[in-house]
């Protein structure tokens, strides 16, 4: 038989989806894979069930319904204030898994350098590596996940064609600030770079934090390809509809990769999730409202315990420091709070380029229920694990 290929022998399958299979496999409450466990707004689900007896059963135009990018185009617009054109600056992607290798495919040749900030979403390596790029790794350094602006600058001199920012950060927490956004545009306009911006957080915000579209910063505009999604907005993750935003040359650009890549998004939910897009400001008061409640219940319970852990700015995402029990392999340490404590986690090496073994990554998008349940086990994790 002949060789597979290599491009898809250098990274593994997704460790987040692989450790919600352990979760069901141990009846682990499973915090590892981010959806929520409630239900989308009402509003939604009732579009939802008039739309399966109307006529949106067929493709629909390949980047997007027309109703569904003018929805999208009025609602980014009054968030980041920066104008869209529905017809010529947005693609409906399946997904903001989709737009970001759409993203990718679209401005990167074989051989292109790309920056990527560690600790990192994992589909960012697998990203790079599928579009043919190498990623140059620049560390957020803990607690604070700051970055050295020095360090940055010096992997720009490699003169990269893009670099990757996840804002607010999966897995971290960290928002980025005004000020180090506008660092990084002037890096990017100073050699010329691209910037492709993961923004799927954008509402899950924590005061006095703020979320700043680099889309919006000073000469910005043309040179930011923005990705996203409405699946954790809405808590709609399985309707995998997400969108890239971008100038009017590099959405031509995505259009033919998207066209090819999954021919569309599907019709019924693009109709159904335009209900979403045209809420106004108290939905996003109340989302606010909602994660922040879930955050603090979480945070607290895991202080009674004496798990030390990270402070979320924005994001649903909490790194456990697990260093008090003395695992080499946080991947081992992850499948043992399944299977001897209860609790899916994913294992934090799969976030960082460096080496890093102290953190699994847990999640807070439940119900009180539900995070009340994990921080029962949780609290039994002395007895049931062994101790350093």
């Amino acid at each position: 038989m002949p060789q597979l290929s290599d491009r898809t022998a250098n990274f593994t399958d997704s460790v987040i989806r692989r450790m919600t299979r352990i979760s069901n496999q141990y009846g682990a409450v499973n915090l590892s894979q981010g959806f929520p466990d409630f239900e989308p707004p009402k509003e939604i689900l009732n579009r939802l069930a008039e739309v399966t007896k109307e006529d949106f059963h067929q493709y629909s135009i390949t980047w997007g319904a027309q109703n569904f990018r003018e929805a999208l185009a009025r609602k980014i617009q009054h968030f980041s204030g920066v104008e869209v054109n529905p017809n010529e600056e947005l693609v409906v992607t399946c997904g903001s898994t989709e737009a970001m290798m759409a993203a990718m495919m679209s401005v990167t040749n074989p051989g292109d350098k790309v920056i990527v900030f560690s600790p990192f979403y994992e589909n960012y390596g697998a990203d790079t590596i599928l579009s043919g790029a190498q990623p140059i790794y620049v560390p957020l350094n803990p607690p604070e996940f700051n970055f050295d602006p020095n360090v940055l600058e010096e992997a720009f001199r490699q003169k990269p064609k893009a670099i990757i920012i996840c804002n607010p950060s999966n897995p971290c927490g960290k928002v980025f600030t005004r000020s180090e956004l506008e660092i990084i545009a002037g890096l990017a306009k100073k050699y010329d770079s691209f910037v492709i911006t993961d923004e799927v957080y954008e509402h899950i915000l924590y005061k006095p934090n703020v979320h700043t579209y680099m889309a919006s910063l000073p000469g910005m505009k043309e040179r930011t390809i923005t990705c996203n999604s409405l699946s954790k907005t809405y808590s709609i993750t399985g309707w995998r509809l997400g969108y890239v935003q971008a100038n009017a040359e590099i959405i031509e650009r995505v259009k033919k990769v998207h066209d090819f890549l999954t021919v569309g998004a599907a019709a019924p939910l693009q109709e159904a999730a335009v209900t979403g897009l045209n809420f106004g400001d108290d939905y996003y008061k109340d989302l606010q409202e909602k994660y922040t409640h879930k955050r603090n219940l979480f945070l607290k319970g895991l202080d009674d315990i004496g798990l030390r852990h990270t402070n979320p700015q924005g994001a649903y995402y909490i790194l456990i420091d697990i260093s008090e029990f003395g695992y080499e392999s946080d991947m081992e340490f992850a499948e043992d709070l399944a299977r001897k404590v209860g609790v899916g986690a994913v294992p934090g090496s799969s976030f960082f380029k460096e080496a890093e073994n102290r953190y699994v990554r847990l999640h807070f998008a439940k119900k009180d229920e539900t995070l009340n349940e994990a921080l029962n086990r949780l609290s039994q994790i002395r007895n049931k694990i062994k101790e350093l």
